[in-house]
């Protein structure tokens, strides 16, 4: 009979015990309550609180999680209506607060979200409510995190995942982006044609000045090649002047049958003179060259050589006439 009841008390015993224990999953915590006053938190982990006396209160998700703004129509600022959804990311910071300073904290969270939606983008013309997502974005978050930080919760991130314009609204967008496109297309041609014709009159402008500067180069180096060409006529007069009046004639043959020698040779290379005719007889012109053989022997052929002391006889010339 004893050993009977040293077993049931032993049984109670276990039972009581295992009934005081709490285990706390990690990532969650749980509110503990005595007598349904709330008391402390149970963190991650066995944890022992005398059963009858003791009693979890809220199990509170400690994890990041995401609510679902449905979505909803919204009119803007210029009356247009669109149809918007987003999420809205959250975090419980305060298990305490997240358990009896709110009830129903996913759907408080949710309306918390839609009511300022609302009042943001109604605050905002169609066009920026497509364009500036991110600053939608950011004032939500602004406020809801403002609102729910008395219920121990912080937002993490806001998103919008949709925005639906009207269908006759997306239709003119449609035309308005054609016909902006079709602006650009049409500026960028123009803007090419200019830079391909100013291009093309450059290249000709600087064709022409180069075209220029070279007939202004090749003519003063004409001039300058004439002058020394006078130059050098001038001073070969001078010395022919000079050997005549020192009393030596041969020299104004010898300056007459180069003239006139050069005057036949220009005759006789033109590429057009098969034939050529001589103004003036052709004894003339012998009696020039005579003249030049002449003054080449006076001029070289009574010196003797120091190594044949025999002068050599002169050879006539084909053209020298005879004595």
């Amino acid at each position: 009979m004893i050993t009977t009841f040293a077993l049931a008390a032993a049984l109670l015993v276990f039972i009581y015990l295992a009934a005081s224990i709490k285990i706390v999953r990690q990532g969650y915590q749980y509110t503990i309550e005595r007598f349904g006053r709330f008391t402390e938190v149970a963190r991650p982990g066995l944890n022992f609180y005398p059963a009858f006396f003791y009693n979890v209160g809220r199990k509170i998700n400690m994890m990041e999680q995401v609510v679902d703004i449905p979505g909803q129509e919204i009119i803007t600022k210029d009356n247009a209506m669109v149809s918007v959804d987003g999420v809205v990311f959250f975090q419980v910071l305060d298990a305490a607060k997240a358990a009896y300073e709110v009830s129903e904290l996913y759907v408080a969270i949710m309306q918390l979200a839609t009511t300022n939606l609302r009042t943001v983008m109604g605050s905002m013309d169609l066009d920026e409510t497509l364009s500036k997502r991110d600053e939608i974005n950011a004032r939500l978050l602004s406020v809801v995190d403002h609102a729910t930080g008395s219920w121990g919760v912080k937002i993490t991130r806001v998103e919008l995942k949709d925005i639906r314009p009207p269908a006759d609204i997306v239709n003119a967008m449609g035309r308005q982006m054609k016909a902006e496109r079709e602006k650009r297309a049409n500026i960028l041609d123009a803007e090419g044609a200019r830079a391909s014709e100013i291009l093309r009159a450059e290249g000709e402008k600087a064709g022409q000045i180069l075209q220029a500067e070279g007939r202004r180069e090749a003519a003063f180096r004409d001039a300058e090649a004439r002058e020394r060409e006078a130059e050098a006529e001038a001073k070969a007069t001078q010395m022919v002047s000079e050997a005549i009046s020192a009393g030596n004639p041969q020299a104004l043959n010898y300056f007459i049958a180069q003239k006139y020698v050069e005057a036949v040779s220009g005759f006789a290379t033109s590429p057009n003179a098969k034939t050529i005719l001589f103004p003036v007889e052709a004894t003339q012109l012998i009696g020039t060259l005579g003249g030049i053989g002449e003054l080449a022997r006076e001029t070289f052929g009574n010196a003797p050589t120091v190594n044949d002391p025999t002068p050599t006889p002169r050879r006539r010339g084909p053209f020298e006439p005879t004595a």
